[in-house]
């Protein structure tokens, strides 16, 4: 339980912005944070619902709302899966052999796709936020999105073939138990519970579309790159939000 707690404490260390008194890192504990990565989800999604509603009480202006809303979710995880994101697909829209694609992926320099996929990430996600900001319903399926999101980073860091070029992703699944395997799909199964429980169908549309989202990114990464790294885990859980996101907005 002391290994359980000491992996927890790191994983908000490393995928949260919340402050922590000081930062560690126990590489005995590291099999154990994929599996705390959902229960991170839990406080990332809370505060993305809280700012939300929050935005709508304050009776400012729909747009501006949705503008202060959108970043909201990348800076809540202190822009770790964000700068996946942009390093993957500066990575997969190269177009180049696979040594050249990881040559990009682990370049700090930001190119030209990551910038248009940014950006349109940007967009897609302001029109999104700007619907749920005017309609205001069921804002907080926005935790099961960040939860699910989350489990199916988790599950793939765990059980998919790591990259040639990953670390981080060999050290998690060192000692990797059954009970780890279990445990984040059960989280999953509880959030996409909570969703139908609460919102229905349209809550069922909403995680399913976090499941479509990130099962055709990580798919469409992991065959291009030949496995699994923290760079391709963050992409594919940008997009599988942004599907959430986009759902919860698009669905009458």
């Amino acid at each position: 339980m002391k290994r359980f707690f000491k992996a927890l404490y790191m994983t908000f260390g490393t995928f949260c912005v919340l402050p922590l008194p000081k930062h560690f890192w126990d590489e005995d504990c590291a099999n154990l944070m994929m599996t705390c990565l959902p229960i991170v989800g839990i406080l990332i999604g809370a505060i993305w619902w809280g700012a939300a509603e929050l935005l709508i009480v304050s009776g400012i202006s729909a747009m501006l709302a949705a503008a202060i809303l959108t970043p909201v979710i990348f800076f809540a995880a202190g822009l770790i899966h964000l700068d996946g994101y942009m390093d993957t697909s500066d990575a997969i829209l190269s177009r180049r052999p696979l040594e050249e694609k990881i040559r990009i992926l682990k370049d700090p320099h930001i190119g030209s796709f990551a910038v248009v996929m940014t950006v349109a990430l940007f967009l897609v996600q302001f029109a999104a936020s700007y619907t749920i900001i005017e309609n205001g319903n069921h804002l907080m399926l926005l935790v099961a999105v960040a939860v699910i999101s989350r489990c199916f980073s988790a599950m793939a860091s765990i059980c998919l073939k790591p990259a040639a070029h990953s670390g981080y992703i060999k050290l998690y699944q060192q000692r990797a138990g059954s009970l780890q395997k279990v445990a984040v799909p059960f989280i999953a199964a509880n959030a996409i519970a909570f969703a139908f429980c609460f919102a229905g169908i349209r809550g069922l549309a909403v995680t399913a579309s976090v499941f479509i989202g990130y099962t055709a990114a990580m798919t469409y990464a992991y065959r291009d790159l030949k496995g699994v790294s923290g760079d391709i885990a963050g992409f594919s859980l940008i997009i599988s939000e942004l599907c959430g996101i986009f759902t919860l907005a698009a669905y009458r």
